[in-house]
């Protein structure tokens, strides 16, 4: 490995001056609709979306996309899970098993995709990204936006079965918001905020936010199938990517440790057994990347790059309702 793709010591040293984990908004906000005026039209074949087996954030997109059948409609590739000093880098299935090259431009890294968008771009060089064949740019790389994206706007492509099924019903639509916004700033972002905390201060107060938040959802879903009342919604997707990444990734390598789901949280635990038993869910679940990219990739946090056995819960198990 020459030195330039080495795991990069610097890339996850973003906390800020008081030891605080900010995460930077995304920078591409467009949207896919038929609406007069829009630059991006829903058409099959038209677009490609690259992510990371290893991403919780690009794992969302992943799901809706297999959920409502868009396979054959939004072309796919999959980084490598070692994050190196230049960023997301493309591998061969022979290199790396699970990833799926750049097909369109043989790109060595994402920051290539990034630069064709942009040759200015100076932000960060994140998954998920949707990208557009015809105009040769980036639509959208906000994983929250992309998923709203699949989930309407190709359905005249889409098999019968996910026509008109949608994860963001108009009449749920400010509860799944409401929990989004919370559950977002705690758990999903918040195991990252206590992961890369530099001081004792920070790391405490959002760890103890992590779980109170997941003592909230434990409650919630003791009374209830899902986290919008008895509806899968995104919501669900949402948070899924994260809890499934907990015990095995974040418990440890983020100091998350007060509790964990598969011992202090059997509600979370029947729900998220019960996500990953739907159809075309656990296909989206590559626990290899997963570990391999957090343990590896974080070298600042776990320098000699040892990567724990455990996958946590065993998600095959049959699901029993409490």
């Amino acid at each position: 490995m020459s030195t330039q793709d080495k795991p990069g010591e610097n890339i996850y040293k973003w906390a800020s001056k008081d030891g605080e984990f900010r995460r930077k908004p995304s920078t591409f906000r467009n949207t896919i609709s038929n609406e007069e005026g829009s630059d991006f039209k829903p058409e099959k074949g038209r677009y490609h979306l690259y992510i990371s087996y290893a991403c919780p954030w690009a794992h969302r997109t992943l799901i809706v996309r297999a959920l409502k059948g868009l396979q054959d409609v939004i072309g796919l590739s999959i980084v490598d899970y070692l994050m190196q000093s230049k960023g997301w880098k493309f591998s061969t299935p022979e290199e790396t098993p699970g990833s799926i090259p750049d097909t369109l431009y043989n790109s060595e890294y994402i920051r290539e995709i990034y630069f064709k968008a942009n040759p200015e771009y100076d932000g960060r060089f994140t998954v998920p990204v949707l990208w557009d064949k015809k105009l040769e740019t980036i639509v959208n790389n906000e994983s929250s936006e992309i998923i709203r994206i699949f989930n309407s706007a190709f359905d005249e492509f889409v098999p019968e079965h996910a026509k008109g099924v949608s994860y963001y019903p108009e009449k749920l639509r400010k509860e799944i918001d409401d929990i989004n916004e919370w559950i977002y700033d705690t758990v999903n972002n918040g195991v990252y905020k206590s992961g890369f905390a530099t001081t004792q201060e920070a790391y405490e107060k959002n760890c103890v936010n992590v779980f109170s938040s997941l003592d909230k959802i434990e409650k919630i879903l003791s009374e209830h199938e899902f986290l919008v009342g008895e509806t899968f919604t995104e919501a669900d997707i949402r948070l899924w990517t994260t809890i499934i990444r907990f015990d095995p990734v974040y418990h440890g390598h983020f100091k998350c440790n007060i509790k964990s789901i598969e011992k202090d949280y059997p509600h979370i635990l029947r729900w998220a057994r019960q996500i990953y038993q739907l159809p075309n869910i656990k296909e989206t679940v590559n626990m290899e990347h997963i570990k391999k990219h957090y343990y590896m990739s974080h070298i600042n946090i776990n320098p000699t790059q040892v990567v724990p056995l455990g996958n946590g819960p065993d998600l095959e198990n049959p699901v029993i309702k409490q």
